[in-house]
């Protein structure tokens, strides 16, 4: 075995193994979990390039210099009506490439994390380079794949001339499925590479069974999640460490709460075993976002003797893009040393840190005394029933009204902006339509002003609202 097989083999096994929701005549906007792909490969074969390409924006950075992705990268991406997360990660790397690295620390940490993508993922996109053609590193890569037992699609990278396409077929040596010759740059070959990838997703619609309205316990390895689900459940239910990542995969623990039964979903972080090191960690997310797109609120657990984190804010981020009912929960408050402002400081700093959820209810607690910890289900439960409060067409229109007529839209001449009707179509998210002869000027901080003032007037606890335009023409 050479030694970078015998090096990815290693991390491969120190590596991890493995709504509310009665139907309504109403319209509903059911958000099931995504499957998630994993695009891995050699440094500087193009992976950044063809997420950027495949999830439409340039949101991972492209530069020709290997190990310039250090952490995943997460995107979502819709093809043929079917979605799902995409994954950029850094490149694999031998253990001798990594001692030869300027920065061998953080090259450790993106072979980690790239370890981990695989881990986690339903289908594996594995790139190659086309210009420099099969090289032994991508044997290598190819046989830790094919211990994975999962999907694989070999994509062979930077095919822009019909030479390099015609080169491609080499790679039908690694005993992968047939290779997909495509040009990221370009985007050249991106349907047929969707439709692979559409055609090897497995199909997860089986997760949502549960009729209980459902409360996932999210955060950082460490942060107390499984202490707190102990707290809540009053037994032992899950195995408490202060290892970070001892919970190993999301466990739904179903309990009653004042005669209501309620699924709590406590999601896995990483068991820390053999090689893999903390780095590993704190990037972390991918069973976070899957426990998220089962719940129908998730309680975000926060560390209060700990400064909030970028990864603390992008999980709450992905909590407002899916949707969800959101609490933050700033755990361990016993064990920090107040004063008369501390609660006041503390809030201040969290909503500065979570500015894009400013509706989010914040609630102070300790697993390990139960401090307020019951607290944490009123709330919860506070919010489903928020996400599921419905506005009469009559009052949202009189509010639309006033809100027009105390603050009309900017408007330029003979592009008047003129609103007709506003109503509820949903709920779980809260959905209203407002209709306008021209919804492509109504400026975002107009659609902000009427969105704070739905708040102000009906509250929302805990739960995004969708305001959407739609066109209308007026009558005559």
């Amino acid at each position: 075995m050479t030694p970078l097989a015998h090096f990815l083999f290693t991390l491969y096994d120190d590596a991890v193994s493995t709504q509310h929701s009665r139907e309504r005549i109403e319209l509903r906007i059911r958000i099931m979990p995504r499957p998630i792909v994993a695009i891995v490969g050699r440094p500087n074969v193009g992976k950044s390039a063809l997420f950027n390409r495949l999830i439409g924006e340039r949101r991972a950075i492209v530069e020709d210099l290997p190990g310039t992705t250090r952490d995943r990268i997460y995107g979502e991406v819709e093809w043929l009506n079917s979605w799902f997360t995409l994954i950029d990660t850094g490149g694999l790397q031998s253990e001798e490439e990594l001692e030869r690295s300027t920065s061998a620390q953080i090259s450790r940490s993106t072979q980690q994390q790239a370890v981990l993508a695989l881990e986690e993922a339903d289908v594996i996109l594995f790139v190659t380079d086309g210009i420099y053609g099969l090289t032994a590193g991508d044997w290598e890569v190819a046989d830790l794949l094919r211990r994975t037992n999962k999907p694989v699609i070999v994509i062979v990278n930077k095919t822009e001339s019909l030479e390099r396409q015609d080169n491609a077929v080499e790679f039908f040596a690694l005993g992968l499925d047939d290779p997909v010759a495509v040009s990221a740059i370009h985007g050249n070959g991106m349907s047929e590479l969707l439709d692979r990838v559409i055609a090897s997703l497995p199909d997860l619609s089986g997760e949502e069974e549960s009729e209980f309205p459902r409360i996932a316990l999210v955060g950082r390895p460490n942060v107390g999640k499984s202490a707190l689900l102990n707290s809540l459940t009053g037994q032992g239910r899950q195995i408490v460490s202060e290892i970070p990542g001892t919970t190993r995969d999301a466990i739904d623990t179903t309990v009653m709460y004042k005669s209501q039964p309620i699924t709590l979903i406590d999601t896995a972080g990483v068991r820390r075993r053999g090689r893999i090191e903390p780095g590993v960690e704190k990037h972390s997310v991918l069973r976070s976002m899957r426990a998220i797109d089962r719940a129908d609120v998730a309680v975000l657990v926060l560390d209060a003797t700990e400064p909030f984190t970028a990864q603390d804010t992008h999980v709450a981020g992905y909590i407002e893009e899916r949707k969800k009912g959101i609490v933050l929960a700033i755990n361990k408050w016993d064990l920090v040393e107040k004063d008369e402002r501390s609660v006041g400081r503390f809030i201040e700093r969290a909503r500065e840190a979570f500015d894009f959820v400013p509706y989010a209810p914040i609630v102070f607690t300790s697993a390990e005394t139960g401090q307020r910890v019951s607290q944490i289900m009123d709330v919860a439960l506070t919010v489903m029933a928020e996400r599921t409060r419905r506005i009469s067409t009559g009052e949202l229109n009189r509010l639309i009204k006033e809100l027009v007529n105390r603050h009309p839209p900017a408007s330029r001449p003979g592009k008047w902006v003129k609103f007709y009707y506003a109503t509820q179509a949903a709920v779980e998210p809260p959905t209203f339509i407002v209709f306008t002869n021209d919804p492509e000027n109504v400026h975002f901080s107009y659609r902000r002003y009427i969105e704070n003032h739905i708040r102000e007037e009906y509250g929302f606890l805990g739960t995004p609202i969708v305001l959407r335009f739609r066109h209308r023409k007026g009558r005559t």
